[in-house]
């Protein structure tokens, strides 16, 4: 396509705060203009690369509207349009690509100034993409196409685990396949190495499409760099999935920390927690089962006498520490160490996906998620230091992957949970998380501020538009692209890891050829192996 086949029109007017006006050529259709996609702006001294935050309509002459004309007639239709009837754009421009006065060695930079009156507009090339998002590389992963374009987008994975970052949408956008395909990224990249904390079994050994289709997940696809861990070893078997450790939780490791998260989903009051710490300094690491079965006796009485813990709120607390008993994977004594087992894959490279199988209740999942996120946690921040202090090797950057993000990190316990704490430290400890939710407004302003890039679908409730684009320049504008977002197959990132917004459809995935272009060719190879092998048993 020529550049003057991609002549779109003119710039009227503008500002750099809200954008530029652009008139469209009389025969450029206003209907094939879509919110989201790419523009160049030819500037007298500069080229500048912009998205389209708005299509209107507009008339030379108000009586136009007032008295329109007979439609029925093609021709003067066809006079009037594009002289006394025309078609606008509003267009941000983001970045400056070039021109007689900027210089491109150090890529594409943020515009400071905007272009001239009547500077022509063009549709972006393929060619523009790239030179603003780069190829694919060793770096760079490829995650789909811009709307209406075939151009790859790619986005540095370095760049993106170096910050916390946000997969956010509402139920059925397709969250759950983007987080899938970032986690191949970074594998296929070796950016990282990550921790999923898999609550509805869908990123170890196979996951569901969006059709509902079984689709293979990472297990399938690098099998010597993953391993899969599960709570549940009944359902790993029933589904056919080989597992790498079926994990454990001793009483003793859990401690008053772990039963404060979970305040909300076990209805303990203020008392009943701060009891908690009350009989761990009395009974040691034993202090969960010694608390659950102390009895109605005298002896019981006189303890909560000293401790100054009333009656109601020792049954309100024993009651909370019953439910946690009940999970089937709190034992009274765990033979292996599940963070151990974690730490021992993660040092080798290896991928670890913690399947929590049929418990998927919100208590199990926080409890879990919580306690090997800080015992984790703990170990890399020692290691960061040690490094730093004795000149050594840093540990690998790890992802921590939590999903129903809102329950570690609303207003309320934001500020006393690990996951709060990783947020806000960036990559201090080599540490960060990739958070999932379709409820952002329901996540603490001040993480929400400190995820670096941000990827959401569709979402329908004006709060979480709001909470998701807070603090992001050209709100306004960007929060018209995400509305008109389709309900599934759509998205837009924005943040640290890319140059500007970006409106895009993943990539396909599922198919053999998709699998084929996720796999390093070692790993393909011996999958090919393994069907073969398969075929013939």
């Amino acid at each position: 396509m020529t550049q003057q086949n991609n002549r779109l029109g003119i710039v009227v007017s503008g500002s750099l705060n809200k954008g530029v006006e652009v008139r469209l050529d009389g025969s450029t259709s206003v209907e094939d203009m879509v919110v989201g996609r790419y523009v160049t702006i030819e500037g007298k001294k500069q080229r500048f690369f912009g998205m389209i935050n708005d299509v209107s309509l507009g008339v030379t002459d108000p009586r136009l509207t007032l008295t329109p004309p007979d439609t029925a007639d093609p021709f003067l239709t066809e006079v009037l349009a594009g002289t006394s009837t025309y078609g606008q754009l509003q267009v941000m421009p983001y970045l400056n690509i070039g021109g007689d006065s900027a210089s491109l060695i150090e890529g594409p930079q943020p515009v400071k100034t905007i272009p001239s009156h009547f500077s022509v507009v063009n549709l972006a090339r393929d060619s523009d993409i790239e030179l603003v998002f780069g190829k694919e590389d060793k770096e760079r992963f490829w995650i789909g196409n811009p709307l209406d374009m075939e151009t790859k987008l790619c986005l540095n994975l370095p760049e993106f685990v170096k910050r916390s970052n946000g997969i956010f949408g509402k139920s059925g956008t397709g969250k759950t396949f983007l987080t899938r395909m970032l986690l191949i990224g970074m594998l296929q990249k070796g950016a990282c190495v990550n921790l999923v904390f898999d609550m509805h079994s869908e990123y170890g050994w196979a996951g569901t499409s969006e059709k509902g289709r079984t689709v293979k997940a990472l297990k399938q696809l690098f099998p010597s760099k993953v391993a899969v861990f599960t709570l549940d070893e009944e359902n790993s078997r029933r589904r056919g999935v080989s597992t790498d450790f079926v994990v454990r939780i001793g009483y003793d490791e859990i401690e008053p920390e772990d039963i404060s998260l979970l305040r909300q989903t076990l209805n303990l009051t203020d008392q009943a927690v701060e009891a908690v710490y009350q009989m761990r300094r009395r009974f040691g690491k034993d202090w969960l089962q010694r608390t659950s079965e102390l009895d109605d006796s005298e002896e019981t009485k006189e303890i909560l006498n000293q401790l100054n813990i009333h009656d109601s709120t020792f049954q309100n607390l024993q009651r909370g520490l019953n439910t946690i008993r009940r999970l089937p994977f709190i034992q009274q004594q765990a033979s292996q160490k599940a963070v151990q087992q974690v730490l021992e894959y993660l040092g080798r490279g290896t991928h670890v996906v913690l399947e929590f199988g049929r418990y998927t209740d919100i208590t199990a999942y926080i409890l879990v998620a919580n306690l090997l996120t800080r015992r984790i946690y703990s170990q890399y921040r020692e290691r960061t230091e040690r490094a730093m202090a004795e000149g050594i090797a840093y540990p690998t950057p790890l992802v921590i992957t939590i999903e129903e993000a809102h329950k570690f990190l609303n207003p309320i316990v934001a500020g006393q949970t690990i996951f709060g704490t990783i947020a806000r430290e960036m990559r201090k400890y080599n540490t960060t998380l990739l958070v999932i939710d379709q409820r952002p407004s329901g996540i603490d302003d001040e993480v929400l501020s400190q995820l670096g890039t941000k990827i959401t679908c569709l979402l329908d409730n004006e709060k979480d538009r709001d909470s998701v684009l807070s603090g992001t320049p050209g709100k306004g504008e960007l929060k018209s692209v995400l509305s008109k977002l389709a309900a599934k197959q759509q998205a837009l990132i924005f943040g640290h890891a890319v140059p500007m917004p970006v409106a895009f459809q993943p990539r396909e995935y599922g198919s053999a050829e998709s699998y084929k272009s996720f796999q390093d060719p070692a790993e393909s190879d011996e999958q090919a192996e393994i069907d073969i092998e398969e075929l013939w048993d």
